[in-house]
């Protein structure tokens, strides 16, 4: 099973504006280039270095409020096509020839998503419909129209 990368967004800043861009280089270390969120602070586990959401996911969660949101005001790193989020801790994702992720934990959507749209915070709760968080094991360049798929061990 595979899917393809349709989205790419960082932000360098807690809270501030996401910026959608085509290509990026990430890092064990310091995940995406340029987010905030992937550096992995000293004693830290790195749980969230980078985030995805399904395009289906996204899409069902906007029609259940009935409003039209781009993608990236989810904040998430990555959006996917055709591609089903495993929901198990320790599955690895291959995405392109070199990066791979390890998915941590769910991304449980915030308060944060009320403020984007009254309602978008519920609609984001059921079965990891808000995504999931990952930890970088390999680096690489993730761009879109990448091939994402489960790495078997």
């Amino acid at each position: 099973m595979s899917g393809t990368v349709i989205g790419i967004a960082r932000h360098a800043v807690p809270k501030g504006p996401l910026e959608v861009i085509e290509m990026v280089e990430v890092t064990p270390e310091g995940g995406l280039d340029g987010d905030y969120r992937g550096r992995v602070k000293p004693g830290g586990r790195g749980r969230r270095q980078v985030t995805l959401i399904e395009r289906g996911d996204w899409a069902a969660a906007t029609a259940e409020i009935d409003r039209e949101i781009p993608w990236q005001q989810r904040r998430a790193n990555l959006l996917l096509d055709g591609f089903d989020l495993p929901k198990t801790p320790g599955t690895l994702l291959r995405i392109g020839a070199d990066v791979v992720l390890a998915i941590t934990i769910e991304c449980a959507p915030c308060e944060r998503m009320d403020a984007v749209a009254p309602g978008l915070q519920a609609a984001l709760m059921p079965d990891w419909r808000g995504g999931a968080c990952t930890r970088v094991k390999a680096g690489g360049t993730i761009r879109v129209g990448d091939q994402i798929r489960i790495e078997e061990p």
